[in-house]
């Protein structure tokens, strides 16, 4: 049997009205401001935020001897992405692709 699937459904959920609806869906565009911002969820500070009195201690490990620098993408990578090494240097595997 074929089935229009144009043709309006009939089922028992469309006895609700549009304003049952609305009334049970917050308002969006309200003034209300939630407690956890959705976008924002583990506390990130946002663009713009003065960060001057923060101190980031980071470790910058020196080139290990099984890695190598591309001369193409910059990339460090592993001795197993080096396609070929050239008079200029090192290209890894993806960069001569």
């Amino acid at each position: 049997m074929a089935t229009d699937y144009d043709a309006p459904r009939k089922t028992e959920d469309d006895s609700e009205s549009i304003e049952a609806l609305k009334e049970r869906v917050p308002d969006k565009l309200s003034g209300a401001v939630d407690v956890e911002d959705a976008d924002n969820p583990s506390g990130f500070e946002l663009p713009g935020a003065d960060l001057s009195d923060l101190e980031l201690d980071v470790v910058v490990l020196p080139p290990q001897e099984d890695e190598f620098t591309c001369v193409n993408c910059f990339l460090v990578k592993h001795r197993s992405q080096l396609d070929h090494d050239t008079a200029a240097g090192a290209i890894c595997s993806e960069c001569s692709a």
